[in-house]
């Protein structure tokens, strides 16, 4: 894959746009499901339960959520009306209990101590300012909620060739570290990995990935 198919490719991970947008949306769905799964596992969703998904891409995952417990509630937010439209299309069934916000990638636009579980897979990357971006989610986090934030590890997002472009990768050290600069205090370090088809479509890679489950 040649240089200008590698950034197109990386602008539309960061922020998935038209026609193109909305095929990197399937791509990314089918690459990270094992992430999204694993994250979706950890939150431990009770009944009841107000779940916001940040960076939800096209939701193809979000039955899985809705199923994991009786009586739950998604909020899933967005910087990509690509992703925000095809996300109500493809969940339109699940409408009364799942809605889909579009927003700017800085404030959330939510009351505080509004969610039990906050979950991110892939995000971190495209932070602009990540402490006071984790702050934003302090906030928008009940008291004895649960946020977790995934995300893959440096040594092994340096080997994909797009990630030259516009992403801020982290080892699991660092992303401990921004984490502690911020207003939450107890986190728990789960580190994974699995084999999954290149972004790029070329190969199977192992994938290395930190799984923090974060509280306040």
């Amino acid at each position: 894959m040649d240089q200008e198919k590698l950034k197109i490719l990386a602008q539309n991970l960061a922020h998935p746009e038209g026609e193109k947008g909305i095929e990197i949306g399937e791509m990314m769905n089918a690459t990270n499901i094992g992430m999204t799964l694993e994250s979706i596992k950890v939150l431990l969703i009770e009944d009841n339960e107000h779940i916001l998904e940040i960076g939800h891409g096209n939701a193809g995952h979000v039955k899985s959520i809705l199923n994991r417990a009786q009586n739950i509630k998604y909020t899933g937010i967005d910087i990509s009306a690509t992703m925000h439209n095809e996300a109500k299309r493809l969940n339109e069934a699940f409408r009364d209990q799942a809605d889909f916000v579009l927003y700017d990638g800085e404030k959330l636009p939510f009351e505080d101590k509004t969610f039990d579980k906050i979950v991110t897979v892939n995000t971190v990357y495209f932070w602009k300012q990540p402490v006071d971006y984790l702050n934003e989610i302090y906030r928008v986090l009940k008291k004895t909620g649960t946020f977790v934030l995934t995300f893959g590890q440096r040594d092994f997002m340096e080997k994909l060739p797009f990630t030259q472009f516009d992403f801020t990768l982290y080892n699991t050290d660092e992303m401990e570290e921004t984490v502690s600069g911020s207003y939450f205090s107890r986190m728990t370090v789960s580190e994974r990995e699995e084999e999954v088809k290149s972004k790029t479509g070329e190969e199977t890679i192992t994938r290395n990935y930190t799984i923090l489950t974060i509280k306040k």
